[in-house]
């Protein structure tokens, strides 16, 4: 689709992709409603943009479905015809994590995309053509010490762009993924920037990623990842699971100097 076509619901808005996207889609023409939970930040972005002739902006916690369910109905009633769900949450860190990270990492970022296209379905498929972005990770096909749980959810989001997109082939609405790589942004702490430091990690800039949103939303390619040789790694571990096994030797060692001593065990050992 052409950028001047579009009416772009962008979730994750404020953040370090989701901010670098709205400036790439307001620049090429683009119409936006911009969505994410801190109304202040979202205003702020709306007015460097052009203010309400170029975007607009809708405050909402995904992770409520109320919430949710307002700002789908908000995105019809302005005619949105394509959603980007840039909308994310991080879980960097050794298992076990907590339950509580656990399910917030799951809700915003597996859960939540799911809800919000299923309400907007509807009404997309009214359109004379839609898109749907999601923007996965590599670490969603290649499962990397550190992150299982943050794998596992954009694993799900690839399997869910990958089976909707198989289901409405042939109707107005295209099914698309990003994986990006390694982005650098305020999405990763210091101890995610150190680990990657430490693995010897390449890492994008967030300009790159908008830009490489915006080819493929105007491409209409179905998946794309990003990075070398992060998509052989992908292609390797997709057809041969186990054989890339060996190769994290590194992150295990970077993962294991992150936790602490945990000193002799308490707990009473099992009769022999």
């Amino acid at each position: 689709m052409k950028p001047q076509a579009m009416r772009v619901l962008l979730t994750g808005a404020a953040g370090g992709i989701g901010g670098e996207l709205a400036r790439s889609l307001a620049a090429s023409g683009a119409r936006l409603l911009l969505a994410g939970r801190d109304q202040a930040a979202l205003q702020a972005l709306a007015s460097s943009l052009g203010g309400p002739e170029r975007a607009t902006t809708c405050a909402a916690d995904l992770r409520e479905e109320a919430s949710l369910l307002r700002l789908a109905t908000t995105a019809a009633a302005w005619g949105c015809n394509v959603v980007v769900h840039a909308a994310g949450r991080p879980a960097f860190g050794a298992a076990p994590l907590p339950a509580a990270q656990l399910r917030e990492v799951l809700d915003t970022n597996l859960l939540a995309p799911m809800l919000l296209t299923q309400a907007l379905l509807p009404h997309l498929q009214a359109q004379p053509a839609a898109q749907v972005l999601f923007v996965g990770s590599v670490l969603g096909s290649l499962g990397v010490p550190g992150f299982a749980a943050y794998g596992a959810t954009k694993g799900g989001l690839r399997a869910y762009a990958q089976a909707l997109r198989r289901e409405l082939g042939g109707g107005p609405v295209r099914v698309q993924l990003l994986a990006p790589r390694a982005t650098r942004t305020a999405f990763n702490d210091d101890a995610t920037t150190a680990y990657n430091r430490a693995t010897g990690t390449a890492e994008d800039a967030p300009a790159a990623v908008a830009a490489a949103a915006l080819r493929l939303l105007v491409d209409e390619a179905a998946e794309r990842t990003l990075g070398w040789p992060e998509r052989l790694a992908v292609r390797l571990n997709g057809a041969f699971p186990t054989l890339l096994d060996g190769v994290f030797g590194k992150h295990r060692a970077a993962l294991a100097a992150r936790r602490p001593h945990a000193g002799p065990s308490t707990q009473p050992r099992p009769a022999p």
